[in-house]
């Protein structure tokens, strides 16, 4: 039976500022332990997950922990390539990794695209929350309108030191993938659209090609 198991193999981008966390958030992800020690990731760093996702499938995390001073130089664009999927994390209690969010999503979105053209799925972890809840509280209704306004599907609260929502925040990137590649995979529509049908009720109903 094991033998008729569908496996998928993605590449995830870990991204985000120096210091926010990364490193930490990818250890006790990949390996439950985490340590507050660790040195400054230079270029990138590679780790591999393996997820039992159902009975049927097997899908394998390539997760790359892209330095955080990385993000102006031209290596980005090699690192991010072939990924379907990113995390992008700021440092709750250091609002400029907040700031820089945006940039490193801008950067993310110029420089890689699905097959069909469309932006890879990318979730924000709002990460060191068992230190920040003061810092970041005020934050939170403005979050779920951040993160419409900047394409990103979902963000979450993260402490890699108290394995808060990691596990969550990765299961709901990968659904996210699945779909996109399920959606990628549906056949290219055969029919030619001839211009007498053009009228404003089928022009409408392509609203729904913008799925969130």
């Amino acid at each position: 039976m094991q033998s008729h198991q569908k496996e998928h193999l993605y590449k995830i981008l870990v991204i985000g500022d120096l210091g926010v966390g990364k490193t930490s958030i990818i250890k006790r992800y990949v390996h439950q332990n985490f340590s507050p020690h660790y040195r400054a990731t230079i270029g990138v760093d590679f780790a591999l997950k393996v997820l039992s996702w159902d009975s049927d499938t097997v899908v394998r995390l390539q997760l790359w922990d892209i330095a955080g001073q990385e993000r102006f130089g031209n290596m980005t664009r090699v690192y991010y390539r072939e990924a379907v999927g990113a995390f992008i994390v700021f440092d709750v209690t250091r609002p400029a990794t907040f700031e820089a969010v945006a940039k490193w999503k801008e950067d993310l979105d110029s420089k890689l695209t699905l097959a069909n053209g469309v932006p890879v799925s990318a979730v924000l972890l709002a990460n060191k929350c068992d230190q920040g809840k003061d810092n970041f509280k005020n934050h939170f209704t403005k979050m779920d309108q951040f993160c419409k306004e900047h394409g990103f599907v979902a963000w979450y609260e993260t402490s890699a030191k108290e394995n808060i929502n990691i596990d969550e925040a990765s299961r709901c990137l990968v659904s996210h993938i699945i779909a996109s590649e399920s959606d990628q995979m549906q056949p290219v529509e055969p029919d030619i659209v001839k211009p007498q049908i053009l009228n404003s009720s089928k022009i409408a109903s392509c609203s729904a090609c913008f799925k969130s």
